[in-house]
């Protein structure tokens, strides 16, 4: 009876994963960051352009990341794993692009275009118990209203990133720990119908080199109401 729940589970986890291949891929490419952004804004990201598309090929964001980041751990901390958390908050990470309409986390339109991807951490608070299975997010901004990279007060963060929006909500992205980036970029399926973007960005932990592993939702939303 073992044996057979043994191989009944390994069927259903390779039948899982491979609708997640099907569902969901990534393609890296050299390409300049948007023209919609500031050139403060360009100056700090990546020319590796991150084009994740669906099962018949259409795509649904594409993504360019920061050169690297800063971080606030110790040597020893980043030895462990780079948290968000160890990053400070309202920092750009990235920049996303949307070909057309999308749902974020909350289920929010986003319109088609340009946005910025700020690092923020949901409040602890009665209205955000249970929303969401961790409390990292990129909050998404305008990239017309985000021309500098400078890190921003929070309370100006949510509500930049509420002109994403048709609601008084910020437009979000819900981040899933990293620990062991992929050397690559690959997209990964979670659970409750999840898919994530992988990758990592170069970080510095004091003097030391360290990498910061991402795994942006890009298909997936809250099951709260």
């Amino acid at each position: 009876m073992t044996r057979t729940l043994a191989a009944v589970a390994l069927v259903s986890l390779a039948a899982f994963s491979s609708a997640a291949d099907d569902k969901v891929n990534v393609k890296v490419e050299d390409a300049d960051p948007p023209k919609e952004l500031g050139d403060a804004v360009r100056g700090v990201l990546d020319k590796k352009a991150m084009t994740v598309s669906d099962a018949k090929g259409q795509p649904i964001c594409t993504v360019w990341v920061a050169k690297s980041l800063d971080s606030k751990a110790t040597p020893e901390q980043a030895k462990a794993g780079l948290k968000y958390t160890q990053v400070e908050e309202s920092t750009v990470v990235g920049v996303v692009r949307f070909p057309a309409e999308w749902r974020d986390y909350r289920k929010q339109k986003i319109k088609a275009g340009v946005y910025t991807m700020r690092l923020a951490v949901q409040p602890m608070d009665g209205d955000h118990m249970g929303t969401a299975p961790y409390s990292e997010f990129c909050l998404l901004c305008p990239a017309a209203e985000d021309k500098k990279p400078e890190l921003l007060d929070v309370e100006e963060l949510y509500k930049l990133s509420t002109k994403s929006t048709t609601t008084k909500h910020p437009a979000i992205m819900l981040l899933f720990p990293n620990k062991a980036p992929p050397e690559a970029p690959a997209v990964e399926a979670k659970p409750k119908d999840h898919w994530v973007l992988n990758y990592r960005i170069p970080a510095k932990a004091g003097s030391e080199n360290a990498v910061l592993g991402f795994s942006l939702v890009v298909i997936g939303q809250t099951m709260a109401e």
